[in-house]
């Protein structure tokens, strides 16, 4: 269960533009919304190419309700193209910039998008595929020359006027789609109303953020993702904060350097990006932190000794939380100065949750099953998937796809993915578990966790470990790493197979792709 939150009541006509960009007209029209490579824009820099966006995505012939896929690397242009459709009733869709042009071939045709705007070095990406997308009527291009077959987003925004009224939305008008982060297979495509932005910001980001506008937020997850979207676009604007933005891969130096010379108050990020971090020598480290406040984790679940170990090194916690891309932000989480190591937290208020077996029945504190989630920045369904919106969407409540342990205090705790779970001599086993025994090892940077069949054909499980710089691979380690597991969680569940890799497949929020795990060959 959760606590009461008070939320503004919105007009039945309402476009979501007019909250995070209008609202600081006149009002913050000097203060820096945006540092990015070293340059600020101004609230009222954006508010002006938000509008000349929506006014140059119109003249293109965007209608209301038609699908612009934005692939723009973390920078001004992506808000710009974000809520310029979003203020003509076009509906946005953000879109990984990592995805190998087959997989932005099915993003592109699933959603049906008459417009993409695309960062330039990821246009031949779309060039490559252009001719099989009868719908794509046209390709407009960021921070680049555009070829003849395509537009410049700035020539664009140079020639259309800066002013704009707002679509005749509604709350409940579809606002932006969210692709699933694919590690399971193909993403599904779910669709984000008017108001699910507003939902929560005045709940994960009121109740647990607690931004004003001195805020500074840095997201190191990239803006196309639920988290990183949040994180770096609707929280901040919703109060007239500022925010950080990389367009770079981002490196421990990158980040570390970013930190110490634009001076964020929140950083955001992925566990695997606190333990690269982590793992930058003490001896060479020159950087200032000191601005921080508050570190956020999610995206998988952060294990207790990389908290402790950030702790221990900087003197902060790092604010764990589970969220999805269905439910758009966080929705389980700690909260400064009640963090327990190891655990999401408990619900944001605004939110409920519940742990539910496989037969639909609340199994209450205590219990380990499957977690369900209440809360209005829901999705309303998935794009084009009918049976997977039944399966994943129970009236009011998400299934998340994820067991999760509730225990007598009201905090849950990562147990793996539904679909993860391994039955390994006729008991349950949790991959995450057994991961974060590994974890706890001096020579281990990462793991995934995944089930094999033995030479009988059972089910045990299998690790992939990256070892930490300096520590080579070798049998007498693998054999090492079994006994400490055994010593750590009950010894059935140690893995019987340890395969040492350089790299782990992840999506590009860092979340371990399980699937390609499984059908690694070593």
């Amino acid at each position: 269960m959760t606590a009461a939150v008070r939320l503004p009541e919105l007009p039945d006509r309402y476009n979501a533009a007019e909250t995070f960009i209008d609202a600081h007209r006149g009002v913050r029209d000097s203060a820096v919304a945006i540092r990015c490579q070293g340059t600020g824009v101004t609230y009222g820099e954006v508010a002006a190419n938000v509008d000349r966006s929506g006014n140059a995505l119109r003249e293109l012939g965007v209608g209301m309700e038609e699908r612009v896929v934005v692939m723009c690397l973390d920078s001004p242009a992506f808000v710009y193209a974000f809520f310029g459709a979003i203020k003509i009733g076009a509906v946005p869709v953000p879109t990984n910039t990592l995805l190998v042009p087959h997989d932005l071939r099915y993003v592109l045709a699933d959603s049906r998008a008459v417009a993409i705007v695309v960062s330039a070095p990821l246009l031949p990406k779309v060039l490559e595929i252009r001719k099989d997308l009868p719908r794509l009527r046209h390709v407009i291009v960021s921070g680049g020359d555009a070829p003849p077959e395509a537009l410049s987003l700035e020539g664009l925004l140079a020639a259309a006027s800066d002013e704009l009224s707002p679509a005749e939305t509604t709350p409940d008008d579809a606002c932006f789609w969210l692709y699933s982060s694919g590690t399971t297979g193909f993403p599904k495509g779910a669709v984000h109303l008017q108001h699910d932005m507003i939902y929560c910001c005045e709940t994960y980001g009121a109740s647990v953020l607690a931004t004003t506008e001195r805020d500074r937020h840095f997201t190191v997850s990239p803006l196309f993702h639920a988290y990183g979207l949040g994180n770096g676009v609707f929280f901040p604007f919703r109060v007239g904060a500022s925010t950080v933005y990389k367009p770079e891969r981002a490196t421990p130096d990158l980040v570390y350097g970013l930190i110490t010379t634009e001076r964020p108050t929140i950083l955001f990020t992925a566990p695997t990006f606190y333990a690269a971090l982590l793992a930058y020598p003490e001896q060479d480290f020159r950087y200032d932190l000191s601005s921080l406040r508050m570190c956020v984790s999610a995206g998988e679940a952060l294990p207790k000794p990389l908290f402790e170990s950030w702790r221990k090194r900087f003197g902060l916690e790092i604010l764990d939380g589970i969220g999805a891309t269905e439910m758009l932000h966080i929705f389980i989480s700690n909260v400064s100065g009640r963090s327990r190591a190891g655990t999401s937290g408990t619900p944001v208020p605004g939110y409920r949750a519940k742990i539910m077996d496989d037969d639909g029945n609340d199994l209450g504190p205590g219990a380990t099953g499957n977690l369900w989630v209440s809360g209005d920045s829901c999705a309303a369904y998935y794009w084009n998937k009918h049976q997977k919106s039944k399966a994943a969407f129970k009236g009011e409540w998400y299934v998340t796809g994820d067991k999760y342990h509730l225990d007598p205090d009201g905090y849950y705790t990562y147990e793996g993915r539904s679909d993860d779970m391994l039955k390994v001599s006729g008991q349950w086993v949790s991959p995450a578990e057994v991961e974060a025994a590994l974890m706890e090892h001096p020579a281990v940077l990462e793991c995934g966790v995944v089930g094999a069949k033995d030479k009988d054909e059972l089910t045990k499980p299998r690790a992939f470990v990256i070892l930490k710089n300096g520590r080579p691979p070798s049998p007498e380690l693998a054999e090492e790493l079994k006994e400490f597991v055994k010593g750590r969680i009950t010894p059935y569940k140690y893995p019987r197979w340890i395969e040492f890799v350089d790299e782990l497949p992840k999506t590009a929020t860092g979340k371990i792709q399980r699937f390609k795990l499984r059908e690694m060959k070593v």
